[in-house]
């Protein structure tokens, strides 16, 4: 019976040494894991912050690209007709999308659909105007309807879509 309490006496203690050393061991191994986690990450993030700042660049430039006033410099001609010009405009706004579509992977979902219904507005507003412009009608015509339409407008859609770009992307600097 002695040995017996004597084994107890020896094994109780040791039991618990072992079960505290088992608990913190856990415990230090799980931090340890949650610091290389976190590590990992903010190595993930600085690698694709330079990337995410590139699309932002290039869709700031699509909606530069994209302005009608801006449009009609690049692409207008003399002599043109109203229709040559309503096609032209809509070609180059569906070219720089096309451009740029691949953007959507590094932005947020709510700012390519900003992005989208810009691009969706602007074509609007080239289909809208060019139905109360005769197409034979020249392009002079056609660029002062467009101007006069957009004079109503409060604000662009190109110029929403700049302001959304720059707020998500502060986003990334604080």
């Amino acid at each position: 019976m002695d040995t017996v309490l004597e084994i107890i006496k020896i094994t109780l203690p040791s039991l618990v040494v072992f079960g505290t050393v088992y608990v913190l061991m856990k415990h230090f191994f799980e931090e340890q894991q949650k610091i290389r986690f976190f590590k990992n990450q903010e190595k993930r993030q600085q690698a694709a912050l330079p990337v995410q700042l590139t699309a932002y660049e290039r869709l700031s430039l699509f909606c530069e690209r994209i302005s009608i006033p801006t449009m009609i410099l690049r692409i207008k001609q003399p002599d043109m007709q109203a229709r040559v010009l309503q096609i032209g405009l809509m070609m180059a706004v569906q070219q720089e999308y096309e451009h740029n579509i691949t953007q959507q992977v590094y932005v947020s979902d709510n700012l390519w659909k900003i992005i989208q219904f810009a691009k969706e507005d602007i074509l609007n507003t080239i289909n809208i105007v060019a139905e109360n412009v005769d197409p034979n009608a020249s392009a002079e015509a056609y660029t002062n309807a467009l101007f006069t339409y957009l004079e109503q407008q409060e604000i662009h859609p190109t110029e929403k879509a700049l302001i959304a770009i720059k707020k998500e992307a502060s986003v990334l600097f604080r």
